[in-house]
């Protein structure tokens, strides 16, 4: 290794770069230096010399003293931490923090001998004050008193440990899964929206004792067709899409004059009709049918009672509610035409000339967020008053599309000339890109991580628990540099303490349950870490193996975790079961071995788990798929695991698998409609009086001692 390639690496990994990184396959594999290059000029650190490594480092040393105090201190409830305070030299300093909630708390000096620092001809020296263990959690204010004046901060103390999950160690808990776009009624517009949830969640908890539903990621696509398929593809992931809005159930409707409710009875016929289609859904002539109906809806004036809550959502929500409103309002007029460029850079006067012009859209778009908000506190309601313990169980996606409004709303904390992904594993060899931007680690942390913040605040006020995917990713993200394959990349390190601490921080205070999805490639610490924070992590049965690669037992299983038999990017039971995923990879030319080799090995692997069932007396030679399906489910409520998710599609039988990784146009990802093992279509109706579902769900209740 040259000395220039040394010094390259050493800089990189003191910016939180790893320039090596374990591969799938137990190799440890170096990280090419154009990539750390590519990567660290990413982080806002080009360097192309000596010269240029040795001027990052005497800045990186330098920024500190500029300040008076850093940006934000993070801190856990039961350990003593400190604050440093850079004044100049030989100057007196006092500290207190002032809390959230009122009151003052005198911090005490301690030592630290750190020498001055010649700042611009003038020296500064640092003063360090102790933290004590034991303040109150909350968002509190750092306040330096120096001789210039005072001086604030943000100063976040986090819970030692998340305790929501401690009421389900007694009796624990079950609950659906279900893609809820795919979920349909006989009231719906072609799509499962949120009274769809309400009502599902409703009929599994009083009718099948069901204590959640996890439903995929509701985040906001882009205002207007075409719609993104993708959940997990979003332009915020903050507010949620207007696809999802039920509109005879807002408050507006009752008073919509007789030509307005017949034009909306006639814009839901047109799409009605597909509540039965099988084949695949149509996202975009139904938001173009709901966005006209919502042009009724917003000219009905608002009443002095519906004006009042209106007005406390927007002061609640604050400004990421405008920037929303504001950039969906430009998005909607410019999409799909030659000013379209104006999304990848909004400038000043662009913003200025769309406030005043635009300003109905803006409103327009608030009120549709206000409305979605009361329909997703309705369906938390509906799932508590059912019986169920938990109730909705939204889902966080990793990241945004590249041109989006958190794009654009939250561009001084995410990283620009990257995106987020995954290096090559054993399901794809060239890795994967999902061209999301990432969060910038330092510039979050000058933030005071009040992004991050009022994120989970918005998604946890409705919930009963979060699913965080990719939870890994609050310790490390795969960067790839703009231009480099997805296999081209390297690991940036975050603060994990910071981030998970104030994902504790706003869990506990809204009792919101939180499941880490940390599956993947991972160093064994991450785990025991999440453990020990309160984070419960995800097992999928097909994937649970001991040290000698054998099935993992029911009893070895985690205790913290929610354990499922599938996930949204493997097949329903009855299709894994069959091989139907094997079937489909080889027509999609997926597939490095022939069709008959990968179906030997994946028909290898299940049999193994099959032969656990069958040795536990679960499952009878010659079992068909129902009973199959059964017997798997049996064998998850064997374990200690506290969450046990049942995949809606097993529960009916379907075989189409959601999501194909590796593909885009090749499958229709995220868009099969949920249908029975005969191909017919189930609807929320159906779903309440079917016995195939109840045989599954009671086989749960009671192995779990329901």
């Amino acid at each position: 290794m040259s000395s220039d390639s040394s010094a390259l690496r050493d800089l990189a990994r003191d910016l939180g770069v790893s320039t090596q990184y374990w591969g799938w396959d137990g190799t440890l594999k170096d990280v090419a230096d154009p990539t750390l290059h590519a990567v660290l000029a990413a982080l806002g650190a080009p360097v192309s010399s000596h010269e240029d490594i040795a001027a990052v480092r005497a800045e990186r040393e330098r920024r500190p003293w500029t300040r008076t105090l850093p940006p934000v201190t993070v801190m856990r409830e039961d350990r003593d931490s400190s604050v440093p305070v850079q004044v100049e030299h030989g100057t007196s300093v006092a500290m207190h923090v002032r809390l959230e909630e009122g009151g003052r708390v005198d911090l005490a000096q301690g030592e630290d001998f750190t020498p001055p620092y010649e700042l611009e001809g003038t020296l500064r020296g640092r003063a360090r004050f102790h933290l004590p263990a034991g303040l109150p959690l909350g968002w509190h204010r750092l306040v330096a008193e120096t001789s210039a004046g005072p001086v604030e901060a943000d100063l976040v103390v986090t819970p030692a440990r998340l305790t929501v999950h401690e009421q389900y160690a007694a009796k624990r808990a079950f609950g659906l899964q279900a893609q809820l776009y795919s979920v349909r009624s006989e009231r719906s517009w072609g799509i499962g929206d949120l009274a769809d949830m309400r009502d599902l969640a409703a009929i599994s908890g009083a009718r099948h004792g069901a204590d959640f539903l996890l439903v995929n990621p509701l985040h906001a696509s882009y205002p207007t067709p075409p719609v993104e398929p993708s959940p997990y593809l979003p332009v915020t992931r903050r507010f949620p899409g207007a696809l999802y809005l039920r509109i005879e159930d807002v408050p507006e409707f009752r008073e919509l004059p007789e030509f307005s409710r017949q034009k909306v009875e006639l814009l839901r016929g047109e799409v009605a009709d597909w509540n039965t289609r099988t084949d695949r859904l149509e996202r975009d002539a139904v938001l173009r049918a709901k966005l006209s109906a919502l042009e009724e809806l917003v000219a009905v004036p608002l009443t002095a009672g519906r004006q009042a809550l209106l007005d406390a959502y927007r002061a609640r929500e604050g400004q990421g509610l405008e920037d929303f409103a504001l950039w969906s309002a430009i998005a909607e007029a410019v999409r799909g035409t030659p000013d379209e460029t104006v999304l990848e850079d909004l400038d000043p006067a662009t913003l200025e000339r769309a406030r005043t012009e635009l300003a109905n859209r803006i409103e327009f778009h608030v009120r549709v967020q206000w409305w979605m908000d009361e329909q997703l506190g309705a369906a938390q309601a509906a799932a508590r008053d059912a019986g169920m313990r938990i109730g909705i169980m939204h889902d966080l996606a990793v990241g945004v599309e590249q041109i989006g409004a958190d794009s654009w709303a939250l561009r001084d904390v995410l990283a620009g000339g990257a995106a987020v992904g995954a290096p090559a594993d054993q399901y794809n060899q060239q890795g994967q890109n999902w061209h999301q931007p990432p969060w910038h680690p330092e510039h979050l942390r000058e933030a005071s991580y009040r992004p991050w913040r009022d994120m989970l605040r918005t998604l946890m006020r409705h919930a009963g628990a979060l699913r965080i995917d990719h939870v890994l990713g609050l310790f490390r993200l795969w960067w790839i540099p703009e231009g480099h394959e997805a296999a081209d990349g390297a690991y940036v390190s975050y603060d994990h303490e910071a981030m998970i601490g104030i994902l504790a921080l706003e869990a506990q205070r809204s009792g919101t349950l939180i499941v880490g999805e940390d599956l993947g490639t991972f160093e064994p610490w991450v785990r025991d870490y999440l453990v020990d924070r309160g984070i419960m992590g995800t097992s999928i049965l097909w994937f649970e193996y001991d040290g000698e690669g054998r099935p993992l037992r029911a009893e070895d299983y985690r205790t913290l975790c929610m354990a499922s038999v599938n996930t949204h990017d493997l097949p329903p039971t009855a299709g894994y079961l069959a091989g139907d995923h094997v079937t489909l990879r080889h027509e999609l030319g997926l597939l490095e071995r022939s069709l008959e080799e990968e179906h030997a090995a994946d028909a290898a692997g299940r049999e193994q788990v099959l032969d656990v069932l069958r040795g536990e007396g679960l499952l009878a030679e010659g079992a068909d798929i129902e009973e199959t399906v059964i017997a798997l489910h049996r064998h998850l409520s064997r374990t200690p695991s506290m969450l046990l998710g049942v995949s809606l599609v097993d529960c009916v039988g379907e075989h189409r698998i959601q999501n194909q990784p590796g593909t885009d146009e090749e499958y229709p990802n995220w868009r099969i409609p949920l249908a029975d093992a005969e191909g017919r279509p189930v609807s929320i109706d159906g779903i309440a009086a079917d016995p195939r579902t109840a045989r599954l769900l009671a086989a749960v209740r009671e192995g779990i001692g329901g």
